[in-house]
């Protein structure tokens, strides 16, 4: 299993940073996000559940992303998902923002990755925590790139 917490501070309002996790912005915060559709519930409500296709090469991936938490408040926002990928990683990821006052937010991430049969186990001890810190690292850069957009 592999684990990770990190957080930056992104020199914008947390509803500019809030608004990239939404449906109709993911793609700009995931560019690997080929198809994100909503098919249970509403968006915002914990259970929704999206069906989502993810391009890596030449493959295409489908599964279904389920919303096990979500918080929206003036100060603090959150958003909690898990999905099975290639049915061999189980991976829950949370976006957390901090309001820190209009011109900033701290943008927490943290996630599991778990191996949910032999072959997925076998695959993240194999794999390197470096090249996971540093899809970590890429992800937080590209959702304070989007935000600085807005």
């Amino acid at each position: 299993m592999i684990q990770w917490k990190e957080e930056i501070i992104i020199e914008t309002n947390i509803e500019n940073v809030w608004e990239l996790f939404f449906d109709k912005n993911i793609k700009k915060i995931m560019p690997k996000v080929e198809e994100h559709i909503l098919i249970e519930k509403k968006e915002g409500e914990v259970g929704a559940k999206h069906q989502q296709k993810y391009r890596e090469g030449k493959r295409v991936e489908t599964y279904i992303v389920e919303t096990l938490a979500y918080k929206d408040s003036e100060v603090e926002k959150m958003k909690k998902i898990s999905f099975v990928l290639g049915k061999a990683f189980e991976i829950n990821l949370t976006f957390r923002f901090l309001k820190i006052d209009d011109t900033q937010t701290k943008f927490i991430y943290e996630g599991r990755n778990k191996g949910v049969n032999f072959v997925g186990r076998a695959m993240l001890k194999l794999g390197s925590e470096k090249s996971n810190q540093k899809v970590v690292q890429e992800f937080l850069q590209k959702v304070h790139q989007e935000a600085m957009k807005v």
